[in-house]
């Protein structure tokens, strides 16, 4: 947890933002329940709800909130341990010692809840909550407003709130995520150093997820590490390492205060490019190399991702995959054969941060429209950078066997892609690299203090030290 003060200010702040916004009513928080994995006593591994860690703090499962607009109460509904609890976790802080620590005063047990919200909507006032992402919240937020369906329900202007407090990072979730990119760091070095022909990817997995649960709370993602590259999210572990691949290692930290990294890397499995390996990769790193000089105040990240796009393709022209002009290629999308993911993510508490509350409100100024376009249509963060955004940087080129199939079936882009020579490609594989980036006042700067090896040359020198 942060300091007590820090609690305190932001919910002063989104207490502020909703009066002046017009609002009125209470704001409910509910946090999350403990899930069975099996059976009741079996859960999956515990983890808070990102808005509750982040304007309370507390992470205990069944807490719950209500913040008054017009009185300026605040309240933690929890209850405190009896002796059954005792004996299976031993003697715990009380819920008023807990509220304490992140400044509320006045606490109540969970079950009187029900009894708050239900006077808050008998007299008429609005109650406001955020969408949520776990099955018991939803069911919790049914039971205590009445309705079998919440989605209309939530508020929109809580959501707005939330989303504009949270997508500026203060100065110590800064600090947090850097020291959750040096965890990254450390993480996807030790698997770097792992990778040997015929070792079997899940042994590499053990490895570099030993790291994140020795000194941090775990993986931020279920970790994509893989030979088949062209799977975009391929999270089997089941293959032997073989000669001559490329390893995609898209892997994470999440911190013990709950922040996340989220870093790529490729890799020749044999330590070494082939020239064709080394041609592609060239240009994925080109491109991030690209995005990261254009990422500054004042452009919109779709900018930058159209920017990469134009350079990807150029790459791709100068090998002969593709041809034409660059700019009637962005604009027919025939990027989105090669990557038909969007350039980054907004990052912080959550890996995709946000995103449970609404990913083109999280991504997407008022005044932007998501493209339906291939690559494009993906992008999760479009908006306009300001100093204080925590972003990703991952171009990819990808050879999708069945996508460039279907491209060429329905007659797509045939004034510009190399079909014939792109059968050539496909037992290729995929690229990806990706670095966490923050907007500061003038431009950006990578997070973590070391970055992991990206130019080819580096890679090549980091896994040929490995091996001695």
């Amino acid at each position: 947890m942060f300091e007590t003060k820090v609690y305190i200010r932001r919910r002063a702040e989104l207490i502020r933002k909703m009066q002046e916004a017009g609002q009125s009513g209470i704001i409910l928080f509910v946090g999350n329940a403990e899930a069975p994995a099996q059976y009741k006593d079996n859960c999956y591994k515990w983890r808070q709800d990102s808005s509750w860690l982040y304007f309370f703090g507390l992470d205990e499962p069944l807490y719950a909130a209500v913040l008054d607009l017009e009185s300026g109460s605040q309240t933690i509904f929890a209850d405190d341990v009896d002796i059954d609890d005792i004996i299976w976790m031993g003697p715990q802080p009380t819920v008023a010692s807990r509220a304490a620590a992140v400044g509320i005063t006045e606490t109540a047990p969970y079950g009187a809840l029900d009894a708050v919200v239900a006077a808050a909507r008998k007299a008429g006032r609005t109650v406001h909550f955020l969408a949520p992402s776990r099955y018991y919240n939803t069911l919790r937020l049914m039971e205590l407003l009445g309705c079998q369906r919440i989605e209309k329900k939530v508020s929109e202007p809580l959501t707005k709130a939330v989303i504009s407090m949270r997508l500026i990072k203060e100065d110590i979730e800064i600090e947090a995520i850097d020291a959750a990119c040096d965890l990254g760091f450390q993480m996807h070095s030790v698997a770097r150093d792992a990778i040997v022909p015929g070792i079997v990817e899940q042994d590499i997995v053990g490895k570099m997820e030993g790291v994140a649960l020795a000194k941090g709370w775990g993986v931020s993602f279920p970790t994509i590490l893989t030979q088949h590259g062209e799977t975009l999210h391929n999270h089997l572990h089941d293959k032997v390492v073989e000669a001559g691949k490329l390893m995609v290692i898209d892997a994470g930290v999440e911190s013990n205060l709950h922040y996340a990294s989220d870093f790529t890397r490729t890799y020749p499995t044999s330590g070494k490019f082939t020239p064709k390996q080394r041609e592609i990769y060239q240009i994925v790193y080109e491109c991030n190399e690209l995005a990261f000089s254009l990422t500054r105040p004042g452009i919109t990240y779709r900018e930058v991702h159209l920017a990469t796009a134009r350079k990807m393709l150029e790459g791709l022209s100068a090998v002969g995959l593709v041809k034409g002009d660059l700019d009637e290629m962005v604009a027919k999308g025939i990027a989105g054969l090669f990557q038909p993911h969007g350039l980054g993510h907004n990052m912080g508490l959550d890996v995709h941060d946000m995103e449970d509350l609404g990913e083109n409100l999280v991504g997407y100024d008022p005044d932007q429209t998501r493209a339906k376009q291939l690559g494009l249509g993906s992008l999760r963060m479009a908006r306009r950078l300001r100093p204080g955004h925590v972003i990703t940087d991952e171009p990819g080129i990808y050879f999708i066997p069945a996508l460039i199939e279907k491209f060429k079936k329905e007659g797509l882009g045939y004034d510009f892609v190399n079909y014939s020579k792109l059968e050539a490609y496909y037992d290729f594989g995929g690229i990806r690299l990706e670095d966490d980036v923050l907007v500061t006042e003038n431009g950006a700067r990578r997070l973590g203090h070391n970055r992991l090896p990206v130019s080819p040359d580096d890679v090549e020198a980091a896994m040929a030290a490995a091996r001695g």
